[in-house]
């Protein structure tokens, strides 16, 4: 397909939406259109690097608002969407499922509908060029086993409400491409981390707790295995999946980086422990602590990135040992930017607890 010349990018204040949004505006000749409604997790200072940049226009928006997608549609005619508005934090889900069916299904109901209405108003090369790029998580696959990998073929078994409204999205994006036609990819990512990134997260959430002196709480035993994608890695496969990505399929994105929750704990212990030391000399491990395990806690994540590889090209340009580096390092240089946040509200406190009633 030709370069779209100018792209919607649904959630581009998020974490990483904001990664999106910048390295379209440094990387590609596109016109950005970042629509965001500016929940808590939104952070205009992400995108301070583009903000006066020519190419560059902002929204404030709900993406449930569909008389407002329409406007916005009016307005900057896009020819693609980038789809990251979600609700993401899987504990939250958990105490409070309403936000995520709203936002995340009903959300992209709304989405879907105005771009196809837009779409259909497109002839010729802009009608067949346009894209609809639906990002989602690798999380709608459900838990693994000590072996095997999630590919583009396993089968849906969402584990939370996060996942299951993550799933119905999906769901959703391929009906409207099926039914309507319309030109859609969508891609299932592994975890990512990296700058910017909203400190009840597990990584953000154990460095600041670190350089606070305070326990750093550890699901159940720690087993846990997550993949872990670098978020500037990831930004660049959304790119590709976008502008070189088949209508219909789905892309895999991962970073051949498992790793237990406690070994991703323990990294960024003796991480902080080199480049900011106690002042007691006592290294971060102690602060280490074991407490009840989330509700519904799926056991192994792993992708298979292969497809987007052979096919797109794409592979990761961090291993986890330097994107952890990175990341840790970011945060120790930004104190300007997560400090705001951690003071207004309980950012770092634990949610997510309710448990399953026996019955």
């Amino acid at each position: 397909m030709p370069q779209p010349q100018t792209i919607l990018v649904t959630g581009g204040a998020g974490f990483i939406g904001s990664a999106v949004v910048r390295l379209l505006i440094a990387e590609t000749g596109a016109r950005v259109v970042n629509l965001d409604a500016m929940t808590y997790a939104a952070s205009g200072t992400a995108l301070a690097a583009v903000e006066g940049n020519p190419r560059y226009a902002f929204e404030q928006a709900d993406i449930r608002d569909g008389d407002r997608l329409a406007e916005v549609f009016a307005r900057h005619r896009p020819d693609a969407v980038m789809h990251l508005a979600a609700e993401s934090h899987v504990d939250r889900s958990i105490d409070g499922p309403e936000d995520f069916i709203q936002t995340n299904v009903v959300g992209t109901f709304r989405l879907l509908q105005a771009a196809r209405s837009h779409w259909e108003t497109l002839e010729g090369a802009a009608r067949d060029g346009f894209r609809f790029h639906h990002i989602s998580t690798d999380e709608v696959f459900g838990s693994l086993g000590a072996d095997g990998y999630f590919t583009e073929d396993t089968a849906y078994d969402p584990r939370s409400p996060y996942s299951a409204s993550k799933a119905a999205s999906d769901h959703l994006v391929r009906a409207w491409g099926e039914t309507y036609g319309l030109p859609v990819v969508l891609s299932n990512c592994s975890n990512n981390y990296g700058p910017y990134h909203f400190p009840e997260k597990l990584i953000p959430l154990m460095i600041l707790k670190g350089l606070r002196g305070e326990k750093l709480p550890v699901y159940g035993d720690g087993s846990n295995v997550r993949d872990w994608l670098y978020v500037e890695d990831h930004a660049r496969a959304l790119w590709t999946v976008l502008s070189q990505g088949v209508p219909g399929q789905s892309y895999n994105v991962g970073g051949h980086n498992e790793k237990t929750n406690l070994e991703v704990v323990e990294t960024i212990c003796d991480l902080l422990d080199k480049h900011a030391p106690r002042g007691d000399g006592v290294s971060r491990r102690t602060q280490i602590g074991f407490v009840t395990d989330r509700p519904g806690h799926d056991h192994r994540y792993a992708i298979d990135p292969g497809k987007i590889g052979r096919e797109l090209g794409w592979t990761p340009r961090e291993t986890f040992e330097t994107g952890i580096e990175k990341t840790v390092r970011w945060y120790l240089d930004n104190e300007a930017w997560w400090r705001p946040i951690i003071q207004r509200q309980d950012a770092l406190g634990r949610i997510g607890t309710k448990a399953r009633k026996a019955g």
